[in-house]
């Protein structure tokens, strides 16, 4: 059984996925509010990326422009991979929890207010 764990482990190591990465989580954001800003970054430059990010108009362009410097801080802190090279290969985001919440309307009745959350996650790559 033990060995069996153990080919487990070794297994799922050789398969983890080494790329720089970083997440913020439950952002009080529609997720489909955040995929158009997503988009527009995917298979960008880094540093052009958080260029895009930086000027555009929408809520969700900082919330992604910190996810975005966050990643970059890992490349190049944890990874040692030089900032200049960097590409942003995935930019995704997940729905997280809704938050129900009730508003009163007239004759006694109520009316549903959904409060969505997103999960961000960008993970960059190194130009070969």
């Amino acid at each position: 059984m033990a060995t069996r764990i153990r080919q487990k482990a070794e297994k799922r190591a050789k398969q983890k996925d080494i790329r720089p990465f970083a997440k913020a989580r439950y952002i009080r954001m529609s997720p489909s509010k955040v995929r158009i800003v997503l988009d527009l970054i995917r298979g960008k430059n880094a540093k052009e990326a958080a260029a895009i990010l930086a000027n555009m108009p929408n809520a969700a362009a900082e919330a992604s422009l910190k996810v975005l410097n966050s990643a970059i801080a890992n490349a190049e802190n944890n990874k040692g991979m030089n900032g200049d090279n960097l590409f942003v290969a995935e930019a995704y985001v997940c729905q997280g929890p809704i938050l129900k919440r009730i508003m009163q309307r007239g004759k006694g009745s109520a009316d549903r207010i959904l409060k969505k959350t997103s999960h961000i996650t960008i993970v960059l790559d190194e130009k070969r």
